[in-house]
């Protein structure tokens, strides 16, 4: 069973993209906020109560590693699943220095999203002692 916490931002400049994640979510039973933009984020993130952040690495604003390291220096832990098309190792690195909970490459299978998304909630919980 779910907890009521097991919201997910989700953040891409692709609308087609964060719709398709909200839809697909939902039938998992994850509720979902959408963030068009680092910037529309980062200005949210004093009130988000996302368990977790679905953050694609390249924005039309930002680069989402930029926009992790950013939130982080402001005293924000949302655990991070980065989500990118990219290949590139030196990526992934910067990602993982970042600290990402969870990387994966587009295109992904849902059940790869949902079982990354449900680690990193129950990591989160285990440690703030919730159950």
């Amino acid at each position: 069973m779910m907890a009521p916490l097991d919201l997910v931002a989700v953040v891409d400049d692709n609308r087609d993209i964060r719709e398709m994640l909200r839809d697909a979510l939902a039938r998992f039973g994850f509720q979902t906020e959408l963030f068009a933009s680092a910037g529309e984020f980062l200005a949210a993130a004093p009130t988000c109560r996302a368990s977790c952040v679905l953050l694609d690495v390249q924005l039309d604003d930002a680069c989402g590693i930029e926009l992790a390291n950013d939130l982080a220096g402001l005293g924000f832990r949302f655990p991070i699943i980065f989500m990118t098309a990219s290949t590139c190792e030196a990526i992934r690195r910067r990602a993982l220095d970042a600290g990402c909970a969870a990387f994966l490459h587009k295109p992904f299978a849902l059940n790869e999203l949902t079982r990354a998304i449900r680690t990193v909630i129950a990591t989160k919980s285990d440690r703030s002692g919730l159950a």
